[in-house]
């Protein structure tokens, strides 16, 4: 071997050592003494803001997460959303837009540390909180809960993401300091106290016992009650106005020592179909969060970037007057960064105030203004009937049943189902745009009835009993 090969050998041997030597110097715990976060051993308190990779396309990753980092943060947080990972059971996608490792590398490359929202479950106002739709083709199946039908499925997508996340911990020199274990259990009424064991054990197996696993409930104990273990860091979510150690006293009951945190602090509001849009003083949304910063209290602004529901990912939140209130596809949130990551007054108002607790060099200077382009006008020429189309929309043809199937036992995740069948009702004499009526039982979204396809004749939304 020649000496520059061994030259080469010694110095790509030194490297990794120190690699390894400096990933054996990072440390991210509690002080429970102190009431503080550890980061390499001093106190650090993170300032964060919320993103969720998965409402931004990849391309503007970077942009983003500069302006958070120019905002005076520290840190990021994002959900991780199962059905993006794994949109058929089996079937795992961790590439393009749901590159979830990209991402947080992306996180560090900016100096933002990252706390992570790991599941399975969300909300996030995200279709079915995240959950696949294959997940539910089972009617019998107790989501959020020990059942097996639906902690075979958690086991297996749990142990391709968090093989992801594993090098990224901070402690093996990536930029996540936490994860949070399922979320705001304590609203759910289950509260199956081995379910939640379940998930901690699991993600102490492939995460090691040195992570921070933390939940998060609404700022009362009677949420806490349910959605947290003992070995499980305690923190509530709250919004601006008033004191904010009266929503923290919730907190104290479970957590009588270590860092106070408010994992999701409302910068914004989200919006339902129908509704105008949320709108929260900006004004509000910083004197508030100076009140939780001078308490020396860690917090994420959720969102800071909102960001789109792209497809037929929008959620929806039980209420309303019909049951349901859908999201639309913009998840703007009022938030400092707009649904195009423009910067607002909000993000100025929040920067003031980050920057005056900033623990050391100063943020890096606003990104310049990424350029706009004009509207584009688009004339479309062509045109199908979607009668017209079947054979190639299902090629395989119909599926027959004596009665309708729902859209998961059909493997139909998203979009829509053609029911076809036969009434009948005797409609002699009966002619477009007289009125029949027709009961559609159990009914979840929205349906269009076609009568022989002469035309639309009605259509009527029902109620939806969950969120999707």
């Amino acid at each position: 071997i020649s000496f520059h090969a061994m030259f080469l050998v010694r110095l790509s041997l030194f490297a990794a050592f120190a690699g390894f030597v400096l990933a054996a110097n990072r440390s991210f715990t509690i002080d429970y003494t102190n009431d503080c976060f550890l980061k390499d051993g001093k106190p650090f308190r993170y300032i964060s803001g919320g993103m969720h990779y998965f409402r931004v396309p990849r391309a503007y990753w970077p942009d983003r997460l500069k302006k958070i980092r120019a905002a005076g943060l520290n840190a990021v947080q994002t959900y991780v959303a199962w059905n993006v990972h794994e949109p058929v059971q089996g079937q795992f996608n961790f590439e393009g837009d749901a590159d979830l490792g990209a991402f947080l590398k992306a996180a560090q490359d900016a100096d933002l540390v990252v706390v992570l929202r790991a599941g399975p479950y969300i909300c996030a106002e995200w279709e079915s909180g995240g959950f696949p739709g294959w997940l539910s083709k089972d009617p019998t199946i107790k989501l959020r809960s020990s059942d097996p039908k639906y902690i075979g499925p958690v086991d297996a997508y749990m142990a391709q993401l968090l093989a992801v996340v594993k090098p990224l911990l901070y402690e093996n020199g990536g930029p996540v300091i936490s994860v949070q274990v399922e979320n705001e259990y304590g609203s759910f009424p289950a509260c199956d106290k081995n379910y939640l064991q379940h998930l901690e054990d699991l993600f102490r197996k492939y995460l090691g016992p040195n992570v921070v696993l933390f939940t998060t409930d609404g700022a009362a104990t009677s949420f806490l009650k349910c959605g947290t273990l003992p070995s499980l860091y305690s923190t509530v979510d709250f919004g601006p106005g008033g004191d904010p150690m009266s929503h923290f006293e919730s907190m104290r009951q479970y957590e009588p020592h270590g860092p106070l945190v408010n994992s999701e602090y409302y910068t914004g509001w989200l919006d339902h179909w129908g509704g105008k849009h949320a709108h929260t003083d900006g004004t509000v949304v910083a004197q508030s969060l100076d009140a939780i910063l001078k308490i020396n209290a860690s917090v994420n602004m959720y969102m800071f970037e909102g960001g789109t529901n792209f497809g037929f990912m929008n959620g929806a939140n039980g209420g309303g007057s019909s049951g349901v209130d859908p999201v639309p596809t913009s998840y703007d949130y009022d938030a400092p960064l707009t649904e195009a990551g423009e910067m607002t007054q909000k993000y100025t108002d929040i920067r003031n105030v980050a920057i005056k607790y900033i623990d050391g060099p100063p943020p890096p200077p606003i990104p310049s203004i990424a350029v706009v382009y004009p509207p584009y006008e688009i004339t479309f020429t062509e045109f199908a009937y979607i009668l017209d189309t079947l054979t190639v929309l299902s090629p395989s043809g119909p599926i027959k049943s004596m009665y309708p199937l729902r859209m998961e036992q059909l493997n139909q995740s998203y979009g829509f189902v053609l029911y076809r069948g036969v009434t009948h009702e005797d409609l002699t004499g009966k002619k477009v745009g007289d009125e029949i009526y027709v009961e559609l039982k159990f009914l979840k979204d929205r349906a269009t009835v076609l009568l022989h396809p002469a035309g639309e004749i009605s259509s009527r939304r029902r109620p939806v009993s969950h969120a999707d």
